[in-house]
């Protein structure tokens, strides 16, 4: 089961580099429905990973899903909801701290982190906002790799907020892919 997690995670994070070349990220005072429907992509016939691998915003995710060996599995039925860094999210982590875990001993920490970022079936940005509301203003999100994700607005926007308490922001809503959903982040969540 943890090397389908794993799997997932890395197509996931594949799907989203695809992504981010097609249509420009919104101002990140966007509201989530705005974002939906001016960000909304839908790429007939690709994939999680093949539209991740597509887009440059997501080249550092593309690497790290490389080196952490993860397999085809978010390339399979899904539906998958992927929460993916951008490059610059990645470019913000404390220095050395990208190099250690896509170093061969980082293998298994990297592949908890990428599984961190994936949550099965397909959350669009409305079904998340329901949620959200449903919830009393936060949702409760669980990620492959087990742990969860808290998402709530804050002018407009939709914040996760990982295990630690770090946040990050939803800056690209509902790109669709043939198994799933890309959301593009800010920053890379941890799950402790």
């Amino acid at each position: 089961m943890k090397h389908i997690a794993t799997a997932l995670m890395a197509s996931a994070a594949l799907a989203l580099s695809a992504c981010g070349d097609t249509a420009e990220a919104p101002e990140a005072d966007a509201t989530m429905d705005t974002m939906a429907a001016e960000d909304t992509m839908t790429m007939e016939g690709e994939n999680i990973v093949q539209m991740a691998q597509g887009n440059s915003d997501f080249s550092t995710l593309v690497s790290a899903v490389t080196a952490a060996n993860l397999g085809d599995t978010l390339s399979g039925p899904g539906p998958f909801t992927v929460f993916a860094p951008t490059n610059a999210a990645f470019d913000a982590l404390p220095e050395g701290t990208l190099a250690e875990l896509t170093a061969p001993e980082g293998q298994e920490e990297l592949s908890g982190i990428l599984n961190y970022h994936v949550v099965s079936g397909d959350v669009t940005a409305e079904a998340l906002m329901q949620q959200i509301e449903q919830g009393g203003g936060s949702a409760e999100l669980t990620t492959v790799n087990g742990a969860t994700l808290t998402a709530t607005t804050e002018g407009g926007n939709v914040i996760l907020t990982d295990a630690a308490g770090n946040t990050a922001t939803v800056t690209q809503a509902d790109m669709d892919a043939s198994n799933g959903t890309i959301h593009a982040i800010d920053a890379v969540l941890m799950p402790s």
